[in-house]
């Protein structure tokens, strides 16, 4: 890499845990520059994967606070995580790249419609359990377990928009503020970076000039994140996982 090159990378990678922390599709921002760089996509895939991982933590310690009580949902979710992430490092080194890349852009948009319609839903499922005098469930159930694995399938394989998939999840199945749920986005998305980096150490080629800098500028990002997103109201957070979705999706159907 040329000096402005390595310069191109680390700002991405702080934009890159920035975003990732607030929203999520962080790697929409990294990806596109490690291939102007000349990188190949599997190369640049899991050299990004690995030197966004200081970037997920970080998220998730600035969030610690909102993560106090929810010790019990993060492993049941992480447990999952672990097993998605897995399977999608396995898929990225055994399928053709156009596998994913048809389903990804639908995965995304039904996130994105998931998020929009989440308060209305949410509100009317809680209808209908008040009035069957269900108690209403913290754990999402055996739904969000299931969506959670195959959104981790996903972000294994290609982390862009996992943390909007996550948070559409969990805002429909779980009765808690977007913050909290935020916060164990961050964690999630941490675990199936590490889980698929670890497997491609021992599988696939890494630059490692490109993991050094995304990991120290994701890390810094990370922390500005999570001091920007946790002062945003519900709506606001909301209305910004719509816009990068939005701009995920046009990018991965016109990439």
């Amino acid at each position: 890499m040329t000096i402005w090159e390595m310069l191109a990378v680390f700002v991405a990678g702080t934009c890159a845990g920035t975003i990732n922390a607030m929203v999520g599709s962080g790697t929409l921002i990294t990806f596109p520059v490690l291939l102007a760089t000349g990188m190949p996509p599997v190369t640049a895939t899991v050299s990004n994967a690995l030197g966004l991982i200081p970037g997920a933590v970080s998220g998730a310690i600035g969030y610690r606070a909102e993560l106090t009580g929810q010790r019990r949902r993060v492993i049941r979710l992480g447990a999952a995580a672990v097993c998605g992430g897995l399977c999608g490092a396995i898929l990225l080194v055994s399928l053709p790249s156009t596998a994913f890349e048809t389903i990804v852009p639908i995965l995304v948009s039904l996130a994105l419609v998931l998020v929009i319609l989440q308060p209305r839903l949410a509100k009317t499922v809680q209808r209908r359990r008040e009035r069957r005098n269900v108690i209403t469930k913290t754990d999402g159930g055996p739904l969000l377990i299931g969506g959670v694995l195959t959104a981790s399938i996903y972000g294994g394989y290609f982390t862009a928009a996992q943390g909007i998939i996550y948070m559409s999840l969990m805002g429909m199945l779980i009765d808690e503020e977007m913050q909290r749920l935020n916060a164990v986005k961050n964690v999630l998305a941490a675990i199936v970076n590490t889980i698929a980096a670890l497997f491609f150490l021992f599988v696939a080629h890494f630059d490692w000039t490109a993991v050094v800098l995304i990991a120290v500028g994701s890390a810094i990002g990370g922390q500005i994140g999570a001091k920007v997103g946790r002062r945003l109201s519900p709506t606001v957070l909301r209305g910004l996982i719509v816009v990068v979705g939005t701009v995920a999706v046009v990018q991965l159907v016109t990439r």
